[in-house]
């Protein structure tokens, strides 16, 4: 080619230059690249590492080592000096070359910080190749490394340097700690294998695919990654897909998960708390808000009722809607969907039935859920979990903590010798803050009361062991439907050992799932189903005894005095009076959460990862627990985002899902 026509090809350059100068001024950004010594002022509070020869992506190239050359560059790296200026002849002669036989061939010299690259030497070179589109460029790299700290940009960095062992390349930034393990689980990796540079070359294409789709669809104003949404993505559909799907077909599944992706990877959860009572509407209001007169309802279930107390707890929530609606709604149950793709086919045979209103009711159904909502849009799904951040299904649980306050207190009451047992669940969100509203209820009617915590996802005797240690009083698995014979049973709910060795029952709180069905109900034909949740923003149910969705059952065995205390708690929370956590609280550790002067938010005791100080034990590691346990425990765990994630065909069937 001739000098003339890298000429040309400057002066657009330089036009691009200034037409992107003019737009970030208006914008009120700045108009320079950016420079890693300004960023990094106390370089020696950070290491260098030599990381050799890299093809860098051009997107992740975004300034230069120092600041000597940045007048003659936009952040993007397009020419901003005169075509007659030094810099300007350089560019064409570094054009033309591109442009010949010759090409451009010696790599940039640049330093790496946390994930994006830094010019010392080559600039133009890199305004060359970007400006013509090269999707890399060879680079000799130089990394700062931050110190560790708490941060999670930082933390995500640092599980960046493993990933990059593996699969050396940049493509992918993370920015949330977990992501890099949840994207090799979705590509069938393991943490320490290395890729083979066939995979790296088809996931950098793939990525690349998807990435085009992610942007064409604008959803990266939104403060999204495209690697955020990668993994929302993946969620739903398999790896492989991005290699045999067409480009409309892919921006078809991702503009359907447009809000999701979006309050996923903003993690923006409305938690609600309060059920407002709605009035029923006439006829005429019903056809208008679900244009029909009935509205057809679907459970979708695990397990059947006849071998699962959480299974039977919801389908009497559903026949308590049939008799409160009448022929208002009509109520089907669905069983066993015991793996994600069984529950997709009993959602898929729901909706062929019309149903208009979808309840899967176990937290390990979710993302079955989300991948059906995303197909159905005109249908409500909710899930009965709690922190799950996706916008096109709304999730619903209890606030089960109020009920074990009140039976702390029983316990606290009832224990000769101060000390109460506790089996806990599963370290899930509101495991925790059950145990120490429990432990504080104990505190309240005993001031000495201790608590002695073991897990039935562990291995072990436990209410054995309690009782041979001489324990007479233990809190167990919570009453999971209103019938008094789960309570009778004294495998459920707080209990204690007499003289002769005889278990008597005292209290347990109580699951009541119709009141939450009945409210979600009156509410879409109300009309104030649409109005509850904010744009952009997931919705999270979390009733408890105001709304009637945890009640409280108590033994007739409870003595008097204390049988008035408990119903005295219990108008509390139905009153919204009482708040158990409204008062000093020291940690295991003596750290002091709360100096009386306060309470917490819905979102502070939800992701309690803590334990009371008058608590023996302590939260267990994943490690610890038992296979069968751990499914939930990704799922919904209070460490999940620490969680090496698995990709496999999971069967929920031996999932105990009673917190």
């Amino acid at each position: 080619m001739n000098i003339q026509t890298a000429k040309d090809e400057y002066l657009r350059a330089m036009h691009m230059g200034q037409k992107e100068v003019k737009e970030l001024r208006a914008a009120g950004k700045s108009t320079d690249p950016a420079v890693l010594d300004e960023i990094l002022p106390e370089v020696s509070s950070y290491s260098v590492q030599e990381v050799g020869l890299v093809e860098a992506p051009v997107e992740r190239i975004v300034g230069t080592k120092s600041a000597g050359r940045i007048s003659a560059f936009t952040p993007s790296f397009l020419p901003t000096l005169p075509l007659d200026s030094e810099f300007g002849s350089k560019w064409t002669k570094l054009c033309e070359a591109h442009l010949g036989d010759a090409g451009i061939r010696e790599p940039i010299l640049c330093y790496e910080y946390l994930g994006d690259f830094y010019v010392q030497e080559g600039n133009k070179r890199v305004s060359v190749l970007r400006y013509f589109g090269s999707p890399r460029i060879p680079s000799m790299v130089r990394r700062v490394v931050p110190p560790m700290s708490n941060n999670p940009r930082i933390v995500a960095y640092y599980e960046f340097l493993d990933f990059y062992r593996d699969a050396k390349t940049y493509t992918v930034q993370f920015r949330r700690p977990g992501d890099y393990a949840q994207l090799l689980a979705f590509l069938n990796k393991k943490p320490g294998d290395p890729w083979t540079e066939q995979e790296r070359r088809n996931f950098n294409a793939y990525f690349q695919y998807f990435k085009d789709a992610f942007h064409s669809l604008g959803i990266g104003s939104h403060d999204v990654l495209p690697e955020e949404a990668l993994l929302l993505w993946l969620k739903l559909y398999p790896y492989k897909d991005l290699g045999e799907l067409s480009s409309a077909e892919l921006k078809k599944t991702l503009a359907a998960l447009m809000e999701d992706v979006v309050t996923n990877a903003q993690n923006s959860v409305k938690v609600q708390t309060k059920a407002e009572s709605a009035p029923m509407p006439n006829l005429l209001t019903k056809i208008m808000t679900t244009g029909f007169s009935a509205l057809h309802v679907a459970f979708i279930h695990q397990l059947d009722p006849s071998t699962s107390a959480w299974a039977l707890g919801h389908e009497e929530g559903r026949k308590y809607l049939e008799s409160v609606m009448g022929d208002q709604v009509v109520a089907r149950s669905y069983f066993g969907a015991k793996t994600s793709e069984l529950c997709e086919e009993r959602i898929e045979e729901a909706v062929a039935d019309g149903a208009q209103v979808v309840f899967t009711t176990a937290p390990l159904l979710s993302s079955p859920t989300l991948k059906m909502a995303v197909k159905y849009p005109k249908v409500h799904f909710l899930n009965c979990s709690i922190d799950q951040s996706f916008s096109s299904v709304r999730t619903y649980y209890g606030r089960i903590y109020e009920g074990k306050f009140i039976t702390g207190a029983i316990a606290g009451a009832l224990a000769q010798d101060d000390r109460i047992g506790y089996i806990a669940s599963y370290p899930i969100f509101g495991v925790p803050a059950s145990i120490n509203a429990f432990a504080l209820g104990a505190q309240l009617t005993n001031p000495r009361a201790q608590i002695d915590l073991r897990w039935s996802c562990e291995e072990g005797t436990h209410q054995a062991d309690l009782f041979a240690d001489g324990i007479r009083v233990i809190s167990n698995r919570d009453t999971p439907t209103a019938s008094r014979m789960y309570l009778d049973f004294c495998t459920y709910g707080t209990y204690l050992m007499d003289d002769s060795g005889e278990l008597v029952p005292l209290g347990s709180p109580v699951w009541v799932w119709g009141k939450f069905y009945e409210y979600v109900v009156r509410s879409i034909f109300s009309g104030t189903w649409k109005n509850e949740q904010d744009p952009g923003a997931a919705l999270n149910y979390w009733l408890g005894m105001d709304s009637g969705v945890i009640g409280l059952n108590l033994s007739d065995k409870l003595p008097e005095g204390v049988r008035k205390l408990a119903k005295l708690l219990q108008r509390g929370f139905i009153e919204r009076s009482l708040d158990p956590f409204f008062r000093r609280i020291v940690a295991q550790d003596g750290t002091v959460k709360n100096d009386g002067s306060k309470t917490f938010t819905p979102d502070q005791i939800l992701h309690m990862d803590w334990l009371c100080d008058n608590v023996v034990g302590s939260i267990p590691a994943f490690d610890s627990i038992l296979p069968m346990a751990q499914p939930m425990v990704r799922e919904l765990g209070v460490y999940r985002d620490t969680i090496p994630p698995v990709k496999e065909v999971v069967s929920f069937e031996n999932s105990n899902n009673l917190r």
